[in-house]
Parts: C-alpha cells; structure tokens; sequence
C-alpha cells in the first residue's frame, strides 16, 4: 500500500513542483506588454496604433509581450502558454499573433495561431525574426527590433510582399513557397532527439548494406531517398545535401574497401557454401539465393523488408530565435 501511494504521490508531486518553478503568465495590459522596461514610451504608443489600426481593420490580434527572464523555461513553452491564456484571436478563427522577446536569455519568438499560419507560415516567421529583429537586438536596440518585426508581420498580413517585407537589409530572403527547407526552425534538444531517430534508423541499415555481400548494393540504391529527404529536418537543406553527398560517395568506398578483406571475402565465400555466415556477432542467412537476413538472438531484420521513416509536428506554429 506505501509504495503505491508514493508511485501515485510522486508524479503529482513532481507536476506540483515544475507548475510552481515555471513562470507565471503576465497579465494581458494592452496590446504592448512591455514587463522587461525595454521599449520607449514612444515606441509602445506607435506600436500600440499600429497592432489597434490592424485588428480593426482585419480582424487580426496581435499582441507583443517583453519579460526580463524565463526561468529556466524554453521559449516555446512559455510563449505557448502566454498565447493559449490570453486567448489571442477570434475563437472560430485562431487568428491571433504573439511576439514575445526575453532579453536576459537573449531569445525571442513569433508565435502564430493556427488560422494565420497559411498566411504566416514558420519559415516566414523565422525569416522575419533572423533578418528584421536580431540584427538590431544585437546592437542593442529593442525598440527598432521589435517594431521592426511587428511592422513585418502586419505587412505579410494585410497582403504585402512577403519576400521583401521579411528580408534583410541585402533584400535576400528564402522563398515563401519553401518555409523551413533552408534550416530547420527547431530548439536544439527536438534537433538531438529527431536526429538520434532518423541517424539511428537508416544508419543502422546502412551499415547492414555495407557489412552484406552481395545483396547490400540493393540497399544503396534503396536508402538514397531516406538519406535525400530525412536530414533535412534536422539539419536543413545544406546540411541533407552533405549527408547524401558523403553517403554517394562513402558507402561504395567502404564496400569496396571492405570486399578486400579475409573475413568479407570468407562471409561471401560461406553464404554460397553453407548458406549462412557470422559477421561481428550477427549470423547472416542466405534463402537459396534469393534473400539474405541478419539475425541475432531473438530479433531480426530482412534486407527485403519495407522500410518506414517517421517526423513530427510542433502544438503551434511559429518560429524561435536568439542573438
């Protein structure tokens, strides 16, 4: 009976602590919440007109929102749940905006109701945050920051040019029909925990089709797709380029190295004779020629068995970033 109660007592505990270490969500004071004294007086009365002259001609909410620190907390969440209490948009249309900047964490973030994110989508926010906001917050300079991107957001809403409107002083900007494929607007730890999944998977395949004989050239062909596509969420376009370049180049390299060794050349060699062979602890089996799968106790994975990558998606959209 203790233990389970405290199986039952520690989980609420534990909920019970982090609820009182998060940040408390501020009040909703106006349109400019400016908790962390960063903004001129000027400044919030211009911005205020601007976000009041906006929502009453679109229908649009949106609210900007400074604290001196997070706590601890990411900037997703808090963000998340700054936007979800103050209710920011019209209930049947989610069009509600949030942009929230932390200047003793230096991070910032736009975060979008799901109704604006055809409009608005993450990689026009991430746009806008890396070319209008951080340059200036670098400087030091928070009231051309934020009224920069504020100016940029309502912009891109009220159906200005969204290129232009996002870009930096250069005028370059990723294309709007492509949001995100530049770099991944994704916290450091969903980078981590994506990339141990997807490295983890078609690594391990890979190098089954380096370490098989024979049959491991049809997963070359077989793992290019995966290798083209799947970094990209962790590693942006740049990034996915480079992995497929390596794998090309790499894995044929690495085959034909190992081709020229006794134990590859003695594993071929065993596969035509006995039908079976033992490669690093694992036992290869050869179907009379057909297929061949590696095993190793209890589990098992077959060369000619459909292959199945997995991604994911964020409670909200928007994008991060600091300076």
């Amino acid at each position: 009976m203790k233990k389970l109660t405290n199986h039952f007592l520690l989980p609420v505990l534990i909920a019970a602590v982090s609820a009182c270490l998060a940040a408390d969500v501020p009040f909703l004071t106006g349109r400019v919440t400016d908790n962390a004294k960063i903004l001129s007086a000027e400044t919030n009365r211009s911005l205020t007109e601007l976000l009041k002259a906006h929502e009453d001609s679109t229908g649009n909410q949106i609210a900007i929102l400074t604290v001196p620190s997070l706590d601890g907390e990411s900037i997703e969440d808090f963000t998340y749940r700054v936007f979800n209490e103050w209710k920011l948009g019209e209930k049947e249309k989610d069009n509600g905006i949030l942009i929230l900047v932390a200047p003793n964490d230096r991070a910032m973030r736009i975060e979008v109701g799901y109704g604006l994110e055809a409009v608005l989508p993450d990689g026009m926010a991430g746009d806008i945050i890396r070319n209008k906001m951080t340059p200036r917050f670098k400087e030091g300079d928070y009231d051309g920051g934020i009224a920069a991107g504020a100016r940029a957001v309502v912009g891109i809403l009220e159906g200005g040019n969204a290129r232009e409107l996002a870009a930096g002083e250069g005028g370059t900007s990723r294309k709007s029909g492509s949001p995100g494929f530049e770099g991944p607007d994704l916290p450091l730890h969903m980078r981590i925990l994506f990339g141990a999944f997807i490295f983890g998977i078609i690594g391990l395949f890979t190098a089954m089709g380096i370490l098989t004989p024979g049959v491991g050239w049809f997963l070359y062909f077989f793992l290019i797709p995966f290798w083209a596509m799947f970094p990209i969420i962790v590693v942006g376009t740049k990034g996915a380029l480079a992995c497929l370049a390596t794998y090309l180049v790499g894995f044929p390299i690495a085959k034909l190295f190992l081709k020229k060794t006794d134990w590859y050349k003695k594993a071929a060699k065993d596969l035509k004779s006995k039908g079976t062979a033992n490669i690093g602890g694992f036992t290869l089996r050869s179907g009379g020629g057909s297929g061949r799968s590696w095993s190793s106790g209890g589990s098992s994975f077959s060369s000619g068995s459909s292959f199945s990558g997995g991604g994911g998606s964020s409670g909200g959209g928007g994008a991060s970033g600091s300076w």
